[in-house]
């Protein structure tokens, strides 16, 4: 019972399956003719015979392989008896199929193929592959067929009883292929290398299709054309070239060989016992550290002014002498209303040729504009302690750039005097504030500690007594009448420290310094050793504060900046133990560890508008009113940077913004 079973199942196994009522049943398919007659040499040979295209043949079989006769085990049985004797021997000389397609007709290597892939897939996929590798040879005068890129694409027609000569094999073509593809991409040295091939009398045929032939000339033709039109010459005309004013970059780049220690057996190679040394502590974990480069502090006492981007022993140039002792004109402007202030904002503009200079070498931490008004002479200190001089137009040093370095650590903080023009103060972290006496050709000390000098300011109207404040919450006045570069007095605050002090500009005894977290008034006639009791205080900061400046004419309005990303405006006008808040705008104030912090700073023409960088992109500086309305927003192409620190001129409408690298953009009328 169990055979006859058996036998029955494997019966309809074989029947093919019932074609749908739509579709036509086709009698004369030889794939039907296979399974009627279940001999598989007769069936792969009569579609063979079908198809004269081979790669037709092939995909035929291959659409088919999961038809019921390839499914039952018995069609291998039948297969492989058919070739054996033909193919075996062949197959174990040359171990391969395209080889054995050689010596073998095509229903021979495909039953062979067929029966030693276990895989029916995978065999009519390398069958593919392998008559792809093949191509038909005119046998009478052995030369082979060539075929262009176009031919290619027309079906091929054969018999079964051509020659069938390998061609290289297929990883071979691929290579080929690929290599012609990125050969496209030099377009003329490919040009060139036609035209000298077809002058070349010797050339052997075959070697580029004439599709590929005529295409390269109609590539040639066009480069031709455009050449004649000189289009590629107006388009480089178009691109403005791109040449940065002040400093030239240094090539300081030494060229050095490592030298490397012998090399020493180890003490298990040289059969040693290793010496038991104890393990070292397992160091504290620090989450932030800064690596500083030790760098000698100046020496006390004045330094001569020699700019180092200049020849050794070089005086400064004449102009630079003329334009900073140049007496000032106060001139009496009617203060202009708010729309006409932001019409005049809108008129100025980042210069196209000279409105950007690169003046010092590093991350530029302050600026200053020159109160004259005949030109623009700007001063900007950097990270490294170096002050850069630029003069808008001039041609003094590199460009109109000049260097100075007399400081070593960065230089945080400067202002020009406004009673003695001729003085611009700086001061650096290195623990000096300096003075710069252009007509002695010296950097004076002004004052000096160990370190950690943050800020300062003119306490008196003439300019003779200052303020400073260090990092460690003490608060120094300095008299520069008195000889020496020590203090008068030393008052420590009740804060960890000082970030930026700040005189009224009306009532010079009141001193304005950002702490924390808070912002104190105090009156430095009533400045005790420790512990003193501040006048008012501005309450609302949540985070540490940058910067805090009074109002330049009246002092009645006071501007913060505060890393909580908020811009406050407080009314300073009565100086109460709490003083009102006005207003409160948001900004974007997180710079990171590489940019200097943002900090809003008063127009010295205005008591209701200030300006400040931001990080939004495309980058730009923002004027804002004291209301917290959007005056206007300096953009340009060329500012691609952070300008985080701004100033305007305190007379002339200008605008001067320094990034991270050490230049200055200036903004003009």
């Amino acid at each position: 019972m169990i055979p006859c079973v058996i036998y029955i199942y494997s019966f309809l196994r074989a029947i093919p399956p019932k074609p749908l009522a739509h579709e036509k049943q086709n009698y004369n398919d030889p794939w039907l003719i296979c399974y009627k007659q279940m001999c598989p040499k007769r069936c792969v040979f009569s579609v063979i015979k079908k198809y004269s295209n081979q790669s037709a043949a092939v995909n035929y079989l291959a659409q088919q392989r999961g038809g019921v006769c390839y499914k039952t085990p018995s069609w291998r049985e039948r297969v492989f008896p058919v070739v054996q004797d033909t193919s075996t021997r062949l197959f174990k000389k040359t171990n391969s199929f395209s080889n054995l397609a050689c010596k073998l007709n095509i229903c021979d290597s495909v039953c062979l193929m067929v029966s030693e892939e276990p895989n029916l897939p995978n065999a009519f996929v390398k069958l593919y592959y392998i008559l792809q590798e093949m191509k038909p040879a005119n046998t009478e005068n052995v030369v082979p067929v060539l075929h262009s890129a176009k031919d290619g694409c027309k079906p091929k027609k054969f018999t079964p009883d051509e020659v069938l000569v390998p061609n290289p094999s297929f990883k071979e073509n691929q290579g080929t292929k690929r290599k012609r593809k990125t050969l496209h991409l030099k377009v003329e040295e490919r040009i060139e290398k036609v035209k000298d091939e077809k002058e070349d009398k010797d050339m052997q045929p075959g070697s580029l299709s004439i599709y590929e032939l005529e295409r390269l000339e109609n590539i040639r033709q066009n480069q031709v054309f455009l050449s004649s039109i000189k289009l590629l010459e107006a388009k480089q005309d178009l691109k403005p070239e791109k040449t940065q004013r002040g400093l030239k970059r240094q090539n300081n780049k030494v060229a050095w060989t490592e030298i490397l220690p012998p090399r020493t057996k180890s003490l298990r190679i040289q059969k040693k016992e290793a010496e038991r040394l104890p393990l070292p502590l397992e160091p504290h974990r620090i989450y932030y550290e800064v690596e500083r480069i030790e760098r000698t502090r100046k020496p006390e006492g004045p330094i001569s002014m020699e700019p180092i981007n200049m020849e050794e022993d070089s005086s400064l140039p004449p102009e630079l002498l003329k334009l900073w002792t140049e007496d000032l004109i106060q001139e009496e402007k009617e203060e202009l209303g708010l729309g006409e202030y932001r019409s005049t904002l809108k008129s100025m503009e980042l210069s196209e040729i000279g409105g950007v200079a690169k003046v010092v070498k590093s991350r530029i931490f302050s600026v200053a504009f020159h109160p004259c008004s005949s030109r623009l002479l700007m001063a900007a200190g950097d990270k490294l302690g170096g002050v850069g001089l630029w003069n808008l137009d001039s041609d003094m040093g590199d460009e109109g750039v000049l260097l100075f370095e007399p400081h070593v650590q960065p230089v945080v903080c400067m202002a020009f005097s406004r009673s003695h023009p001729t003085d611009l103060l700086t001061l650096s972290y290195d623990g000096t504030l300096r003075s710069t006496d252009v007509e002695k050709a010296v950097f004076d000390e002004v004052y000096r500690i160990k370190d950690g000098l943050r800020t300062f300011d003119f306490l008196s109207h003439d300019c003779s007594t200052l303020v400073t404040g260090d990092w460690y919450g003490d608060v120094a006045i300095v008299d520069r009448r008195t000889p020496g570069t020590s203090h008068e007095s030393l008052h420590s605050l009740d804060t960890k420290t000082v970030r930026c002090v700040h005189v009224h500009p009306v009532q010079k005894q009141y001193i304005m310094v950002a702490e924390n977290s808070i912002v104190s008034i105090y009156d430095a006639r009533c400045l005790k050793a420790s512990s003193t009791e501040p006048v008012s205080q501005l309450y609302g900061h949540s985070k540490s504060i940058s910067s805090a400046y009074f109002s330049p004419g009246t002092g009645n309005r006071v501007v913060t900046t505060c890393l909580d990303n908020n811009i406050r405006i407080y009314d300073t006008s009565e100086l109460t133990s709490r003083a009102p808040l006005l207003t409160s705008i948001q900004q974007n104030l997180y710079t990171g560890r590489w940019l200097s912090k943002l900090q809003a700073t008063w127009d010295p023409k205005r008591d209701d508008c200030f300006v400040v960088g931001s990080m939004q992109r495309p980058r730009r500086v923002q004027v804002f009113h004291e209301s917290g309305q959007l005056q206007h927003s300096f953009q340009d192409p060329e500012i691609t940077t952070v300008l985080s620190v701004t100033a305007f001129h305190p007379t002339r409408n200008a605008l001067l913004g320094g990034n991270a690298s050490g230049r200055l953009y200036v903004f003009t009328d």
